[in-house]
């Protein structure tokens, strides 16, 4: 009996499929009078996964989980206070912030941890982005809700709380050819006690205070944020809490690969072996290519421990043992889409 039960276990890992629906409490209780169809309205967490999900839940306390308690589309690359009659700010790589309702989104039980986004509903049933905008973050809409934004041509800016009372405003002025690859809320308060980080296709990433960006209005430009060297793109900025331990995570391959098939190779390192230089500088080596790979396909910072997903939101193992930071990875089993971690 307990060698039958192993094998199903194993078949059942090897095989099974991820649940694609929520199962959700029921009370069991008979209506006896009319229910208030009015939500109230309460504090919330708005979350977004890396497929593009959105879902409410109930405010999270940040907590560390078993990196082996995995489900899909648990990768959450944002989340947001907000309050359920509210509205939030998506940003995104066209450099706008669109407003979003708060209630119009589906509601999840709280879990423990980090929460799987399966019963989320896509971004694009709420909001009409045009072909080629993604959707990279969320903000709030009153004092609180200064950005940061990291841009393609190694461009960074702090922009001021303001909201508009419009469906969607620009938050920055982008150059011909230049998108966002990376936004998130930052305060003046939260600047504080955070560095910036930006990591480029070339392998390099930089690490500065962001107290050495000078918050600027919605109009405003850009300032210089990485020296990129020739050909180079940034492909992911963040700002990272210098109170919580935080990891970088790179995904090496080959520019010659279609894309999303490459596996690459795969490192953790501890970021604090990232030494802090100043802004505009080319930064240090953050992974060392193997012979086949030209090309840093993605990049990741923040509270580990890490998660890893695929584009349709299965969960890929990432290594478990921290490597120097200009070490070669761990060859991939997967391509990997997108990288997260600990809200």
């Amino acid at each position: 009996r307990g060698l039958v039960s192993d094998e199903l276990q194993a078949a059942a890992k090897e095989h099974g499929t991820p649940r694609r629906t929520l199962l959700m409490e029921s009370a069991s209780v008979p209506l006896t009078s009319a229910m208030p169809l009015e939500v109230n309205d309460e504090p919330c967490v708005v979350l977004l996964s890396s497929t593009g999900l959105l879902a409410r839940t109930a405010p999270i306390e940040p907590s560390e989980v078993d990196v082996a308690q995995r489900a899909q589309h648990d990768v959450i690359i944002s989340a947001c206070a907000a309050s359920t009659r509210g509205d939030i700010g998506i940003v995104t790589t066209t450099g706008r912030v669109l407003r979003l309702s708060v209630l119009e989104l589906p509601n999840m039980p709280p879990v423990h941890g980090v929460p799987a986004l399966s019963a989320g509903a896509p971004v694009s049933a709420f909001l009409d982005l045009p072909s080629g905008e993604q959707a990279l973050a969320l903000t709030t809409l009153d004092e609180t809700g200064g950005l940061l934004l990291v841009t393609a041509q190694g461009k960074v800016k702090r922009v001021v709380a303001d909201s508009l009372a419009k469906p969607f405003w620009e938050v920055i002025r982008l150059d011909d050819g230049d998108h966002v690859v990376g936004a998130m809320r930052l305060d003046d308060q939260m600047a504080e006690n955070y560095d910036i980080a930006i990591v480029t296709n070339d392998a390099q990433v930089l690490r500065f205070p962001a107290t050495a960006v000078r918050p600027t209005g919605r109009s405003a430009g850009a300032m210089a944020g990485i020296k990129l060297n020739n050909g180079a793109a940034a492909i992911a900025g963040f700002g990272v809490d210098r109170n919580r331990e935080a990891v970088l995570v790179t995904v090496a391959g080959s520019s010659a690969a279609l894309p999303g098939t490459d596996a690459g190779t795969i490192k953790v390192s501890d970021f604090e072996e990232i030494p802090p230089k100043g802004r505009g500088t080319s930064g240090v080596r953050s992974h060392k290519l193997r012979s086949g790979e030209d090309i840093l396909l993605l990049g990741w910072v923040g509270p580990g421990p890490a998660r890893a997903g695929s584009a349709a939101g299965v969960p890929i193992e990432l290594p478990q043992s921290l490597a120097k930071r200009n070490a070669t990875g761990t060859p991939g089993s997967l391509p990997i889409a997108a990288l997260g971690g600990q809200l």
